[in-house]
């Protein structure tokens, strides 16, 4: 299961919480999981669709994961499964790259859960959370800079920018202002650290999130290039999966799901025209949408699983069409790029 934008408040804030997949029955259902088929795990995580997946019928699965502690503990499971289970450390979007190169030029299906595991979280060295003192590191890989190095070389404008850009954080200025100020007299590297600036121009207030919870989450996106790797990732979906294929994301941020949704929506959008406007040509649409409402937890599944309740899940089939020009990314925030931000190069 993934967190997504108000993961943290009780995910981040709170106490340790197992990993749950979100709403694994519906992906299994929507999928359309058969013998002989091939499917993409694309954000493998603890694996919970995968063994989804492959207890539903004899199909493979390729797994793919940035982090190198997942692919690891996935070993068991592709032992287990006889060979039905491939892993392999990759980014997401290069999916279709990883498919071909394990001798599938297309698949039967592919699945998306986005943002950060419940593991990841869990792990105070990985610099996730703050709910323990750890290192402000927040990298998906292993490699690459940090949230640290991010924090003390961004200006304040940048900061200012990617907070509330990637945070929806009202107070985005105040927070990128205290963060100058106060690395200008000491280095922050910890996630304590950092909690304890934000704390300082936003209070913690009952029964709402913990001011640094969205911050967190817009620096965690930003290191990573989140919302690039998915627009690439749809882009790379498209263009793998073969005529009746099923793509399935589960998204847990109102920025990612807008992405999907968008994504989705055009490249299932039918030709058309009206009697007050000229003809518009559009291409023949390369999904039929599968969810017009995104799908999200019922009751029973949030009271066993808190960090479900900000996730949807949408879903569609690849049609016959060839595959349409992709410019989902043109679509993102005008963010700095992460080498300018290190480099100190002004936007």
């Amino acid at each position: 299961m993934m967190a997504g934008s108000d993961s943290g408040i009780p995910a981040v804030a709170g106490g340790l919480a197992r990993h749950v997949p979100v709403l694994v029955h519906r992906v299994v259902e929507f999928i359309s999981v058969r013998d002989g088929s091939v499917y993409v795990d694309a954000t493998f995580g603890a694996g919970g669709y995968t063994r989804a997946i492959l207890a539903a019928a004899d199909a493979k699965v390729i797994g793919i994961d940035r982090d190198a502690s997942a692919i690891a503990r996935g070993a068991d499971l592709a032992k287990e499964t006889g060979g039905r289970l491939a892993l392999v450390q990759e980014r997401f979007s290069d999916l279709a790259q990883v498919a071909q190169a394990h001798g599938h030029a297309l698949v039967d299906g592919v699945v998306f859960d986005l943002g950060v595991s419940s593991m990841q979280l869990d792990e105070a060295e990985r610099g996730f959370s703050f709910r323990h003192d750890g290192p402000l590191d927040m990298r998906m890989g292993d490699a690459g800079p940090t949230a640290a190095d991010v924090i003390a070389a961004a200006s304040e404008r940048d900061l200012a920018f990617i907070i509330k850009s990637l945070g929806e954080e009202h107070h985005a200025r105040a927070i990128a202002r205290a963060i100058v100020a106060t690395r200008s007299e000491a280095p922050i590297r910890t996630t304590l650290g950092l909690a304890a600036v934000i704390e300082r121009v936003v209070w913690p207030r009952p029964g709402m999130i913990h001011p640094a919870t969205r911050t967190f989450q817009a620096l965690r996106i930003f290191l990573n290039e989140e919302l690039d790797e998915l627009a690439a990732a749809l882009a790379a979906a498209q263009a793998v999966l073969k005529p009746g294929g099923r793509l399935v994301v589960v998204s847990f941020h109102s920025l990612e799901d807008r992405i999907v949704k968008t994504f989705l929506v055009e490249r299932g959008r039918q030709s058309g025209s009206s009697r007050h406007l000229p003809e518009v040509a559009r291409p023949a649409p390369t999904f039929r949408l599968l969810t017009g409402r995104p799908v999200t937890p019922d009751e029973a599944e949030i009271a066993a699983n808190p960090r479900a309740r900000s996730a949807k899940l949408r879903a569609a089939e690849r049609t016959l069409a060839a595959r349409a020009d992709d410019r989902v990314e043109q679509r993102l925030s005008r963010l700095p790029s992460l080498d300018d931000v290190l480099r100190g190069r002004p936007r």
